[in-house]
């Protein structure tokens, strides 16, 4: 679009307008390689793994330290419909309960509950798998906040997946 100055004169022509790279959610779980960082975490057990689209590799907070929060920058504001938080699939990882939130903000600094907490299990015989849904609220940052886990005294997730509405 160029304006008309005056005098038989033009505008350059306006820039066409562009998405910002990681604004366009797209399908599947839009989480996968953004961002990660935790309120703390033990070992080799770092905020990353929980959207490295490994199932096997986990984020572990420290123990006996509740609460504790992990959370991810999907890039820019998105309405979710849904969050699908795993453990590893294997076996050697008993049944548990883990008290749980979700929250999201547009900001990264204040909050709103997306779900409240609650006790959520996970069991290797389902897959070790749990899905939340979401009220529609665009949010940037998402975070889980675990303040409790019958299985270990920590908390623990291997995927934190978002879906967008």
């Amino acid at each position: 679009m160029q304006a008309f100055l005056g005098s038989g004169q033009t505008s350059s022509p306006s820039p066409t307008p562009t998405t910002t790279p990681g604004c366009n959610p797209g399908t599947g779980n839009i989480a996968q390689g953004k961002a990660a960082t935790a309120s703390g975490s033990t070992q080799a057990y770092g905020a990353g793994n929980v959207v490295d689209g490994d199932a096997n590799s986990y984020w572990e907070s420290a123990n006996n330290a509740f609460p504790q929060w992990v959370q991810v920058d999907l890039g820019c504001a998105v309405s979710l419909s849904k969050v699908t938080l795993k453990l590893p699939p294997a076996s050697a990882w008993n049944t548990r309960m883990q008290t749980l939130a979700v929250s999201g903000s547009t900001d990264g600094t204040s909050f709103t509950t997306l779900a409240a907490s609650a006790g959520r299990t996970f069991d290797p015989a389902t897959g070790n798998t749990v899905t939340i849904n979401l009220p529609a609220n665009s949010v940037r940052h998402l975070r889980i906040t675990v303040t409790g886990n019958t299985g270990w005294p920590a908390g623990q997730l291997s995927e934190l997946q978002a879906f967008a509405s």
